[in-house]
């Protein structure tokens, strides 16, 4: 079994990288888009929506239609923002698996 010191080394370098990993999250943007391009809008790392574009053509649509362009939009954009803090995740965690058997990470 490994020494306690060790241990806690490993566990505070896991916090570090942790810390460096949210930081990372949290400026990270996704676009979303949907209409073929019509409608993008932007998020940032914890979802927060930055930016709605929509192409001037559609302002005449039915309104109902673009409301669900801009849903759709936005649904794409937090899919990849999930996928881009998924991977982070994955890499920030790599190598610290044996840490202490029984346990799953991120905590």
């Amino acid at each position: 079994m490994k020494d306690l010191a060790q241990i806690m080394q490993q566990a505070q370098a896991m916090q570090a990288k942790m810390a460096e990993v949210q930081a990372k999250i949290e400026a990270t943007e996704a676009d979303g888009v949907s209409g073929a391009g019509m409608v993008r809008v932007r998020l940032k790392g914890k979802g927060e929506l930055v930016s709605v574009s929509i192409d001037r053509s559609l302002m005449g649509d039915d309104p109902e239609i673009l409301e669900d362009l801009i849903k759709a939009a936005h649904s794409d954009a937090r899919r990849r923002l999930d996928q881009a803090m998924e991977e982070a995740m994955k890499s920030a965690t790599a190598g610290f698996g044996g840490l202490l058997p029984g346990f799953k990470l991120p905590f």
